[in-house]
Parts: C-alpha cells; sequence; structure tokens
C-alpha cells in the first residue's frame, strides 16, 4: 500500500494542460475564466461566479486541510491561461477511493481534449501513485453533457441516489454515480490515451 498522502497536489503535466496545485493566487484568473458563458449560471451544476471564486478556493484548500480533499487549478499550455478547476474529493485512504468532482472548464476549452487529459493525469495518479481500488465519479441526473462525457472515458454507471441532496433553491437533487476499478484501469488507460492521440 502507497504511503504518499491522498490530500498531496504536485503538479501534473500533460501535452495539452497541466494540472497545479490551487491557491488563493489563481481567484483573478479563474474569475476570467468562468466569466465567459456565465458558467455559474447553470442550474443543474455548482460552479463558483466571478464574485465567489476566492471563496470556492478557500472552501477547497479548507477540504485538503481537513484530508478530504486535493484541489488542482488547470492551466492550458498553449498560452498559460487558467481555464478551470478539478478535485479528488471524498478521499477515503482507508479504502483506497477517491472520488474526481467539483470539476468546471471554461468554455473556450470544453470539447478541446484538454477535459480527457486532465482526467488521464488524475487516473494516473488514483490507480498508479496512489494505489487506488477505485475512482468514482458523479453528476446531477439532468447535466446529460456531464453524464455522456463520464461515460466516454470509460467509466460505468453504479446507480442513482434519488432526492440524494438538496439544492440551494431548494429542489431536491438525484445524483447518479459512476466509477472506474482497478482492474478496468489498463482498458480505460489505453483507450483514454488512443482517444488523444486522435484528438
Amino acid at each position: 500500500m502507497t504511503s504518499i498522502p491522498f490530500t498531496a497536489t504536485p503538479t501534473l503535466s500533460g501535452a495539452a494542460a497541466t494540472l497545479e496545485p490551487l491557491s488563493l493566487e489563481h481567484a483573478e484568473d479563474l474569475g476570467d475564466a468562468v466569466r465567459e458563458g456565465e458558467l455559474w449560471r447553470t442550474w443543474y451544476t455548482n460552479i463558483p461566479s466571478p464574485e465567489g471564486m476566492h471563496g470556492e478556493i478557500e472552501r477547497r484548500l479548507g477540504g485538503a486541510m481537513a484530508g478530504r480533499m486535493a484541489p488542482w487549478a488547470v492551466r492550458r499550455n498553449s498560452d498559460r491561461r487558467l481555464v478551470g478547476m478539478t478535485t479528488f474529493m471524498n478521499i477515503d485512504a482507508a479504502n483506497r477511493r477517491v472520488e474526481i468532482g467539483s470539476t468546471w472548464l471554461g468554455v473556450t476549452v470544453q470539447r478541446s481534449g484538454i477535459n480527457r487529459e486532465c482526467k488521464l493525469l488524475l487516473l494516473e495518479r488514483a490507480f498508479e501513485e496512489l494505489d487506488c481500488i477505485a475512482v468514482e465519479f458523479r453528476t446531477h441526473w439532468h447535466n446529460h453533457q456531464s453524464r455522456a462525457a463520464i461515460a466516454r472515458l470509460g467509466a460505468k454507471q453504479d446507480g442513482v441516489l434519488r432526492s440524494h441532496q438538496v439544492s440551494p433553491d431548494g429542489i431536491l437533487r438525484d445524483t447518479v454515480v459512476f466509477s472506474i476499478i482497478s482492474s478496468e484501469w489498463p482498458t480505460v488507460k489505453k483507450s483514454l490515451t488512443e482517444g488523444l492521440l486522435r484528438s
């Protein structure tokens, strides 16, 4: 079993994007990234507004201090712009499980291959460095774009948690749960790698 802390956030580098440890210094640039397309107005997901970015970064860093999260900022390599955030969350080191979640990417990089590369980097860390048994993904039932993207990664749907959470507006959320288990990782990695070569 690995002795690497699950909450550690080393820099993870790919061809198109780099994941770097999230910090409060990222707040202004991430606010600019989320402003394009007004992503925070999407009703079925929870994306911070430009004004709320500092508080959201503080929340994630607090989760890291408490042992629940490992947060990264996403930087596009071509122009070095920050374009989003992603996180290991619901960390369960004793059972070698993490969830990849609280991810958002600016509209300029959506469907560009950067999401796929970021997921490959995070999955490599989870399975090959942290020796995870399983990696989970969760999304809103009505977030069809996210559900399709998770399935394209090679994750299998485990089920639906009905009336799982209460949204800020009081509406009940059904949460769709997916996972990739360690025995599936070699095939998933091959698929992701080949997909990036073709993109």
